[in-house]
């Protein structure tokens, strides 16, 4: 095991106020038995929740449930909050020195942690594509929630991040039918990317099997609830945080028997729960980011002292983005 003997320097982004967040210097403990000190090369921000946390909009009913792993901080804030982070270990175990990992960490330029904590980076993924893997893994447990079958009519209604992981995983399943649905004409070009089938929300087919919802709209929950066939099922994959959502559920709702099941990344899908850990499905997540068709999602790279810039401007729609990616100052080439 490589250590040093004195305390690391750190610098990390925490939200301290609603709509408003700061880069924040701090002291590392020195790695213990089983810890590691990583270095980081790339951070991803996920729009969708951290925005949610940006505006100090997390419900306090759910604000233990919605702990980030390594998160500081309580709900509303100040929060130190993120968890799509690569890096290299610069300190640790023989066997994990010099590796490149990702770790469920928020936007800090150093931090240690268990190795426990560490899912490492296969050979033929690059770094910055590995920040993805946190996104991946969340569409790995949707399709687990789903089981999607031989010969499945499939919608994923919702062209994002989340959405766009799962019909490019998807997209290799043997169905029938596959259409990735969204508002946006833009994202046309993100599923011609992808090689699925785009659809606005007025042409989509109906008469799914399944249809995962990812587009965090009241509109867009309902318009699921047309597309989907009888005795369908809908895969709730977004998070509207404090909003309020209303349904026709009065209408043939219960005549056709539809089903509306979530989908929550925090806990392996029932399906796999008993054979599969949350470790086992980061390195899944992982590997399948060996496809280069995983760039798409990789939409803009900003310095991370820019970071409280950046997330400003993505709350006020200045920046468009699936992915934006955050890059540390390196001077370093990892394994």
């Amino acid at each position: 095991m490589t250590t040093s003997q004195q305390p690391a320097e750190a610098t990390a982004y925490w939200t301290v106020g609603p709509d408003h967040g700061e880069l924040r210097a701090e002291r590392l403990p020195v790695p213990g038995p089983g810890e590691a000190l990583v270095r980081t090369l790339y951070s991803g921000i996920s729009k969708g929740t951290e925005l949610v946390v940006h505006h100090a909009s997390v419900p306090p009913c759910v604000a233990e449930q919605m702990r980030a792993p390594h998160q500081e901080g309580i709900f509303p804030w100040p929060v130190k909050f993120g968890y799509l982070s690569v890096g290299v270990v610069e300190e640790g175990p023989e066997d994990w020195a010099g590796q490149t990992v990702f770790c469920l960490h928020p936007h800090q330029d150093r931090y240690v942690v268990p190795v426990s904590s560490l899912t490492r980076v296969p050979d033929g993924v690059p770094p910055r594509r590995a920040v993805l893997t946190g996104t991946v893994e969340t569409a790995v447990n949707g399709l687990w929630e789903a089981g999607p079958r031989l010969g499945d009519r499939i919608a994923v209604i919702g062209a994002g991040l989340v959405g766009g992981m799962v019909a490019t995983l998807l997209r290799t399943f043997p169905l029938a039918r596959l259409q990735l649905v969204d508002l946006d004409p833009a994202r046309k070009e993100l599923a011609e990317a992808l090689g699925v089938d785009f659809a606005h929300p007025d042409d989509a087919l109906p008469d799914c099997d399944i249809v995962f919802h990812c587009s965090a709209s009241e509109s867009g929950l309902e318009r699921s609830l047309k597309l989907v066939g009888d005795e369908g099922e809908i895969i709730e994959m977004s998070w509207y945080a404090d909003r309020r959502v209303s349904l026709p559920l009065g209408e043939d709702f219960h005549a056709r028997r539809l089903s509306i099941r979530a989908s929550q990344v925090g806990a392996v899908a029932r399906a796999r729960r008993h054979r599969r850990t949350n470790a086992d499905r980061l390195e899944i997540a992982a590997a399948l980011l060996t496809d280069p068709v995983f760039d798409a999602f990789l939409t803009g790279t900003s310095a991370f002292r820019e970071l409280p810039d950046v997330v400003q401007q993505l709350s006020d729609g200045a920046l468009e983005a699936l992915c934006h990616v955050i890059e540390y100052p390196t001077t370093e080439t990892p394994r």
